[in-house]
């Protein structure tokens, strides 16, 4: 195949995933708010508890304030 099949391939691949995309979007935009809502919601804990290994001390020197 020529560079130039292969560009018009991969063009027209982008464009029917951007219009998959978009009738996606359009269709289900109240399923994917709620989605988004409580992805936000579960986000918190999940990022105090897996986000916040990176405050310890690795200096034996200091004690730890709370």
């Amino acid at each position: 195949m020529s560079q130039r099949t292969k560009l018009w391939i991969a063009t027209a691949v982008l464009l029917v995933l951007a219009a998959a995309c978009y009738w996606y979007g359009v269709e289900h935009q109240s399923h994917i708010a709620k989605a988004l809502f409580w992805t936000l919601i579960l986000a918190c804990p999940l990022m105090h508890l897996f986000g916040h290994s990176g405050h310890r001390h690795r200096s034996k020197k200091r004690s730890r304030s709370f």
